[in-house]
């Protein structure tokens, strides 16, 4: 610092004192009297998840408007989160990570031995509250006429919990007398997510002979191939449609608020009708845990029961 700046500084000072004089009332600070600062924890976002039947754009797109909607009408923050495979989903539900499940009804009865409850289903896009499971095959296959021609055939599944993709498919082939051994080969769509998707197309590239997806699924790939090469070879029984459940331990303050919401959701409102279209659906109504009844009954008719409790 030059010569010059020291002596400004200096002369200064007097000034900069000034400031501190002894005439200024003193601030008594009482430290017997103290507030402990408390950190405001936002509440937890109620997770949703939808099972991963398709790509998880497809399951993000589907379900934002009614996600946005939900936190809406309740005033809850939800959050949609993405498992990779079924398994996957049905575990978190038990450990507590997914909060609201939107589930296949084999995916539901297996997580209602851990807590979960049912408390909505939906109107399935053809009206009614139930679904199928479709076996297709490729419309130009001269060796597939009837069901009962895919012995012998390589058959393609969406997943090995997967209800329309598969096990309604696996009673529907019983009912014909056709076992899992007469198949040449049961395969399962790889991968994460976009199971359904991967079906048809392994189907229509002739990777497989057969493959079963739930019925809508073709609706997904309309305008990606020429659906027309498609043909629906059978169809399952109809069984109840996707359930909405809720884990164990869920405030039921919070369901009763969900629940209320996707109950008012109406196809003769506009706006209304925007988003459940959207999402797959025409309307959401209560359901209850014993409305999965024939659902429990294939299942022990698959052996799926024993087979759960032998892993």
């Amino acid at each position: 610092m030059r010569r010059r700046d020291v002596l400004r500084a200096f002369l200064a000072l007097p000034a900069l004192l000034a400031g501190c004089g002894d005439d200024e009332d003193a601030v008594r600070v009482d430290l017997s009297r103290r507030e402990e600062p408390t950190l405001r924890v936002p509440p937890r976002a109620v997770t949703y998840a939808y099972l991963p039947q398709y790509a998880h754009t497809v399951s993000y797109e589907r379900h934002r408007l009614l996600l946005e909607y939900l936190g809406r009408a309740t005033g809850l923050s939800l959050r949609q989160i993405f498992p990779d495979t079924f398994e996957e989903h049905v575990r978190m539900v038990e450990r507590g990570e997914i909060d609201i499940s939107y589930s296949n009804p084999f995916a539901y009865i297996r997580m209602a031995r851990s807590g979960a409850r049912a408390f909505a289903r939906i109107i399935e896009p053809s009206g009614k509250p139930d679904f199928r499971s479709q076996i297709i095959c490729r419309r130009d296959n001269p060796e597939l006429k009837t069901i009962d021609d895919c012995r012998g055939k390589r058959w393609m599944a969406v997943d090995p919990s997967s209800a329309g993709g598969y096990l309604y498919a696996l009673g529907e082939f019983l009912d014909h007398g056709i076992h899992r051994r007469d198949f040449a080969e049961v395969s399962f769509a790889p991968g994460p997510g976009g199971k359904q998707e991967k079906v048809v197309l392994a189907v229509f590239a002739g990777t497989c002979d057969v493959g079963s997806i739930r019925d809508g699924a073709l609706d997904i790939l309309r305008g990606k191939i020429d659906i027309g090469q498609i043909r629906v070879l059978a169809e399952s029984k109809a069984y109840p449609g996707w359930v909405y459940a809720a884990r164990a331990g869920l405030a039921p303050d919070v369901v009763e608020r969900i629940a209320r919401a996707m109950f008012a959701l109406s196809m003769a409102r506009p706006d209304d009708a925007v988003l459940l279209q959207t999402a797959g659906m025409r309307g959401i109504i209560p359901a209850t845990d014993a409305d999965y009844a024939p659902v429990r009954e294939l299942a022990e008719k698959l052996d799926l029961v024993a087979a759960e409790d032998a892993e």
